[in-house]
């Protein structure tokens, strides 16, 4: 399939941050047929499919290796009301707590009949039954719930400072004992990548060979829409996970978040452009 002869222009915030390879990317993608807007960001580097720090507007298609292999990775933020002193007379305390309330590691998981594995809603979604992919995931998926990965990933007690008072989120000025998280949908979002990405490419054999990773799926096909949904519920599981993490991690260390805020990444939206 070819591809536009050049590519269409895109935003650029920090250009003289970003390095050439990561732009030559956002250009590769940006000379797709289906491509209608893109942007960088000022953190922009260089990433599997798309730049990491990338933003790529298709039309009415979605292209799974874009999104990523860790559908709806995020990170979430707990705020407490405690001082972060704790940090050096509770650190025992606090170190235990992340050691036995969460996993790390590339595929680690809950043992079998382990008594501290979690449970939570997310596990009786009907979306699991919708397609046999997903069926197939949904043991995955209680086994890893709760869970952090590798990588980048990581929990981490740490502190926060308020200057001023935040209308928004009502905190006072002071510091603040907070936990912070980074991790997704571990190997249930890797998987529904995996396989989207094959029915993709399957779908467009002629694409050229330096963007054949970036193949796409009609949302109109039902290739499309199963991928959307899975999505979304690889969305759900990893917003369940961080939920989980923080909850039992403060739990441990006893005490209980005043405040929370996350968002997700690695995601795709459906929204009008002007």
């Amino acid at each position: 399939m070819a591809l536009r002869p050049e590519p269409l222009p895109f935003k650029v915030w920090g250009t003289h941050m970003i390095d050439e390879g990561t732009q030559q990317q956002m250009r590769s993608a940006m000379r797709l047929p289906i491509a209608v807007a893109g942007a960088l960001m000022p953190d922009a580097h260089v990433g599997y499919g798309l730049p990491i720090g990338g933003v790529l507007a298709t039309q009415n298609t979605v292209i799974p290796y874009a999104v990523g292999v860790d559908i709806a990775c995020r990170m979430m933020l707990s705020v407490f009301p405690e001082s972060p002193s704790l940090l050096q007379s509770q650190h025992e305390r606090l170190r235990k707590a992340l050691l036995n309330e969460t996993h790390f590691g590339t595929g680690d998981r809950w043992r079998p009949h382990d008594p501290n594995t979690p449970d939570h809603d997310v596990l009786e979604e009907p979306l699991w039954q919708a397609t046999p992919l997903l069926r197939s995931l949904r043991d995955k998926a209680q086994a890893q719930l709760g869970t952090s990965g590798t990588g980048n990933h990581f929990v981490e007690w740490g502190s926060i400072t308020v200057s001023a008072f935040d209308a928004e989120t009502g905190l006072q000025p002071g510091q603040y004992l907070a936990l912070l998280s980074h991790s997704g949908s571990r190997g249930v979002g890797a998987r529904i990548a995996e396989h989207f990405t094959r029915v993709a490419a399957a779908l467009h054999p002629t694409l050229a060979q330096e963007v054949r990773h970036l193949a796409w799926l009609d949302l109109d096909s039902d290739a499309g829409e199963d991928y959307w949904q899975s999505m979304h519920l690889a969305g759900a599981f990893a917003q369940a996970n961080h939920h989980l993490i923080h909850q039992r991690v403060a739990r441990a260390g006893g005490l209980e978040a005043f405040f929370m805020v996350e968002n997700h990444h690695n995601f795709a939206w459906k929204e009008p452009l002007a």
